[in-house]
């Protein structure tokens, strides 16, 4: 749904830590002068700062989280939070009756939406750090509702930076695919989706999205291993929705190719079959054709859509790809296709 014509510009939409008050930055476990207290007071002030602006997204049965963005009503959450829904109930962390909300968009391809409330009243927007600048070992926090739970904290650290993750399938269709995700230990748990990764300044470094799990343990949470998208994409994609009502802009890359999985006569995935080539696309200019097996790009294997779109997220329009295809008549050829932008739907 795009967004209202005539309506007034944003105020402070996700601030960022340039546009806010400078907020001490609590020192590390460990440095230099830290101590236990001081620990303890960075997070007592941090929670104080950012929960009023995490709030519960509410759609029929289920819940999710959400943060703040402007003062207008918009609020930032994952598109696996709204799902299919269009209209939903908002409870501030501060308390009050919920209050009504309305999809603005999901950007399905990155797991990232925007809704907005009827009553902006009260409302304070978080203030987005810069992920670029994060560091592996920083204390970091998730807020959210997990099993709702709301106004709920836990903590940890970056475990990690730039991991690409995908998010299992739904309903026969492949999940969201991630590039550049923060992995954490704080735990995230379901309900936690969509709220606010935060660091010791307050800053919101991210949004929390997934869980890994463990195939060994029947597909089990893997505890301690958490991802969050980070807080430069979340902020690229929501600017886009609040001002376009849509995403204009995904920065993803695509061959410019319909696909399935195929799948060998032992039941296993074999490659990414082309059922169709789109017109005036890279594929089409590269030669590429429907019946053709796509076996791998850049040289990694592609034996299911996924791990075509997960290697698609790491790269960028104008690069071009080396494919790997395997012709319905059994020869084999690498060819060199130009990639191009992806549509946001």
């Amino acid at each position: 749904m795009a967004a209202s014509p005539g309506s007034p510009a944003p105020a402070s939409p996700g601030a960022s830590a340039e546009d806010s008050p400078a907020s001490p930055r609590a020192p590390s476990p460990g440095t230099p002068g830290s101590d236990p207290g001081n620990l303890e007071n960075a997070y007592e002030r941090t929670i104080t700062r950012v929960m009023p602006s995490v709030v519960q997204i509410t759609t029929g049965d289920d819940l999710g989280s959400g943060v703040v963005y402007d003062t207008l009503g918009h609020i930032i959450t994952n598109a696996h939070v709204v799902g299919s829904a269009r209209r939903f109930e908002v409870t501030l962390a501060t308390g009050g009756m919920p209050r009504t909300a309305r999809l603005v968009d999901s950007f399905e391809l990155g797991d990232l939406a925007v809704i907005k409330v009827d009553d902006p009243t009260g409302l304070r927007p978080v203030v987005f750090g810069d992920s670029s600048r994060l560091r592996v070992g920083q204390v970091v926090m998730a807020m959210g509702n997990p099993l709702g739970l709301s106004g709920s904290v836990t903590e940890g650290i970056i475990s990690a930076l730039g991991r690409t993750v995908s998010e299992p399938e739904s309903n026969g269709k492949a999940g969201a695919t991630i590039s550049g995700a923060i992995q954490t230990s704080a735990p995230i748990n379901p309900g936690n989706s969509g709220g606010a990764l935060v660091n010791l300044s307050g800053e919101v470094i991210g949004v929390p999205t997934l869980t890994a799990v463990n195939p060994e343990l029947d597909n089990a949470q893997a505890p301690g291993i958490g991802f969050a998208i980070p807080s430069n994409t979340v902020k690229d994609i929501a600017a886009q929705i609040v001002k376009d009502g849509r995403v204009t802009n995904t920065r993803r890359a695509t061959l410019g190719v319909v696909v399935r999985t195929v799948i060998d006569m032992n039941g296993q995935p074999a490659g990414v079959g082309v059922v169709r080539v789109l017109k005036n696309s890279g594929a089409e200019r590269a030669g590429l054709k429907a019946g053709d097996l796509i076996v791998s790009i850049d040289g990694r294997p592609t034996p299911a859509t996924q791990d075509l779109s997960t290697i698609l997220a790491t790269l960028r329009p104008g690069e071009d790809a080396k494919v790997e295809i395997l012709r319905p008549d059994g020869n084999r050829s690498t060819v060199a296709v130009p990639l191009e932008e992806l549509s946001g739907g």
